[in-house]
């Protein structure tokens, strides 16, 4: 990997590698949009020994233009001094600090505007099905001067470089789209004239600080977006007025999320297709974005020529460690990110900070050694137990973890199995790597109290995790049934060719989708919650587009399954009873419950036991990574 670590020149600039980090909402901020503590603590772990340029969160050149409550602002007297604290931080780890600028026109969040999002035309963005007004030419020439002012306040604030985003369906990209912008006026009779104008403001508002376009290399949207044509001509305006470099990603906000978030199950043929293409338009450097978190794929987009950079996001937050790794060649070290979008973008989209499944650290500061060791034994080796392993043994604990089974990972070792989701075992083997590094790992054993007699343990912790929930519907005995987990791990055969799910939350509906490909007439039931219920809206809607062209699956939300006969089961949909066929297999994804937690014998024999994870209390991989590094910071 050479040459993505060596300098690289960008214009006047002389970059430390070839990596950039891009724009990631955090929600960090303060909700005045000032800079909070976490947020320097986040840039800190990302700049240092990370990439060459690091790219700030977008900023709303506007009040009007903000996607989030706790975005950060530029428009406010104070920003050039509050942004510029985050500069300082990437400065003092030796990296450039650039400032991405937006207006987010018709996907604004009401929440953070206050008011209607405003757009080029009346129109709806299909992701928030939030309707907006169209601009008035007066409102226009105010979000050029918001362009200006915020390039002003980069170079005040001592950035290296300013990135315009100009892409991904946000506002430029909205002028520019012939099949959106259907505006009378001279901003519609000229769709390149906004991006025209703010590409002059910024360069007026900060003549010496190099500019960054980013762009969709295709927003995978035939029906509303943009065309190729329409893109060229960006490509051009941008070489004419001196653009430094092209960022490409992919999608559009509004009206293609899963591509422009780069969901781990989309294939990626398209984007090195639109990367060629741009490679193809422009002679200025490319910046490559989206799922560039494998060495293997980082490598061939440089030496294929495909972009002269590469950028990483969610696989630094992930592990802001991983540039070092890949450096020093630990490549197995890494926890490597599954783009799976349930720690971060789900997190943000309900309002919530950035998170991270398997990063609990994300923009929070180093774990301090204990100034009492303890000795400590783990009860399961789940996504809990192997986070309290790392962290309990990071603090400087020794500890002991210990697995009934032959492997590791509990509920994540059933995650990456799901149609779509295999990048998700990288992650789970990057963790496990780095536990084994520093706990003493015993699998294939139960925590008995010769166990505990042979550690003596002074905590113990209880991490076992779940057992399936099973719904007490009469004749049930009577079926061949399994559990969730059983189908998993491959422990009981299904039988064929009908198959009845009972339970279409997250796990029922990837069980269904397994079994439809797998050729089974399958039939799922869900009580009351909405199908896919647990699953972030990117995942569950991609998930139910794949589930629709296999005719032989079936769905029936609010149904409950009442009754197995021999010859039928007896079901009730909205309150009417209705008598379906027989199944051969029926699959209990009945939700879960909490292990057993140890029994008196057990507790006796050592002074402390915690539960965590799903043993306390049934939840999600995040939340139980959370629960294994919060116990470890109270000890």
């Amino acid at each position: 990997m050479e040459k993505l670590f060596e300098s690289f020149t960008l214009g006047q600039l002389k970059l430390k590698n070839r990596f950039v980090f891009p724009p990631v909402k955090t929600a960090y901020g303060s909700p005045q949009g000032t800079v909070t503590e976490r947020q320097l603590e986040f840039y800190r772990q990302i700049a240092k020994d990370g990439p060459g340029i690091v790219i700030l969160e977008p900023v709303a050149v506007t009040p009007e233009g903000r996607e989030h409550p706790r975005q950060l602002c530029v428009h406010l007297p104070e920003s050039a001094v509050e942004l510029g604290k985050i500069g300082d931080v990437i400065h003092a780890e030796n990296r450039l600090a650039c400032l991405h600028l937006n207006h987010a026109g018709a996907a604004a969040n009401p929440k953070a505007i206050g008011t209607k999002p405003k757009a080029p035309v009346e129109m709806t963005c299909p992701s928030s099905e939030q309707s907006s007004d169209p601009l008035t030419v007066d409102e226009i020439q105010a979000i050029i001067l918001g362009f200006r002012s915020a390039a002003e306040k980069a170079d005040q604030a001592g950035f290296d470089l300013i990135e315009i985003q100009g892409g991904h369906g946000y506002l430029m990209s909205q002028f520019l789209n012939r099949k959106i912008n259907l505006r009378k006026d001279q901003y519609g009779s000229d769709r390149l004239l906004f991006a025209r104008e703010v590409l002059s403001a910024v360069k007026r508002g900060a003549p010496d600080l190099p500019v960054i376009l980013r762009i969709s290399g295709s927003e995978m949207s035939p029906e509303f977006g943009i065309d190729q044509e329409d893109l060229v001509s960006l490509l051009d305006l941008a070489d004419e007025v001196g653009v430094t470099a092209i960022h490409a990603g992919m999608g559009s906000v509004c009206f293609s999320p899963p591509w422009y978030f780069h969901h781990l199950s989309l294939p990626e043929q398209p984007q090195l297709d639109a990367l060629r293409w741009v490679r193809d338009h422009t002679r200025l450097p490319v910046i490559a974005a989206g799922r560039m978190g494998r060495p293997e794929k980082a490598q061939m987009v440089i030496n294929d020529d495909l972009a002269d950079m590469v950028a990483l996001g969610r696989p630094l937050i992930s592990d802001p460690d991983l540039l070092l790794k890949w450096s020093e060649s630990r490549f197995s070290e890494v926890t490597y990110c599954g783009y799976c979008l349930q720690g971060c973008l789900h997190r943000i989209k309900s309002g919530q900070q950035l998170g991270c499944n398997l990063n609990p650290t994300v923009g929070l500061p180093e774990l301090s050694q204990t100034g009492k060791p303890r000795k400590i034994l783990i009860a399961g080796g789940g996504p809990a137990g192997l986070s309290a392993a790392f962290y309990l043994s990071k603090r400087g604990h020794d500890v002991t973890l210990v697995e009934k089974t032959g492997r590791l990972g509990g509920q994540f070792y059933f995650a990456w199995q799901a149609p779509g989701k295999e990048k998700m075992k990288a992650g789970l083997e990057g963790l496990e790597t780095q536990v084994r590094k520093k706990a003493r790992i015993i699998i294939n054993t139960s925590v008995t109290p010769d166990i505990l007699r042979e550690v003596k343990p002074d905590i113990l912790v209880w991490a076992t995790g779940v057992m399936q929930n099973i719904p007490g519907i009469e004749g049930l005995g009577e079926q061949n049934s399994i559990t969730s987990i059983d189908y998993f791990l491959l422990e009981a055969a299904v039988a064929g060719p009908r198959v009845l799910v009972i339970g279409t939350g997250r796990t029922g509906l990837e069980i269904v989708e397994k079994l439809g490909q797998d050729g089974y007439e399958v039939v799922s039931t869900k009580r009351s919650d909405p199908i896919g219920s647990g699953m972030d809206m990117i995942s569950m809607k991609l998930t139910l587009a794949r589930i629709e062209k296999m005719p032989q699956v079936t769905l029936m939300p609010h149904t409950t399954v009442k009754k197995f006969q021999a010859d039928s089961v007896e079901v009730e949909k909205d309150g009417r009873m209705v008598i379906l066929d027989p199944f051969q297999t029926v699959i209990l994804a009945s939700g879960m419950l909490p292990a057993a937690g140890p029994d008196d014998e057990l507790k006796s024999l050592v002074s402390k036991v915690e539960v965590i994870g799903d043993a306390r209390e049934v939840n999600d991989i995040y939340n139980a990574v959370q629960d294994g590094y919060e116990l470890a910071t109270q000890y």
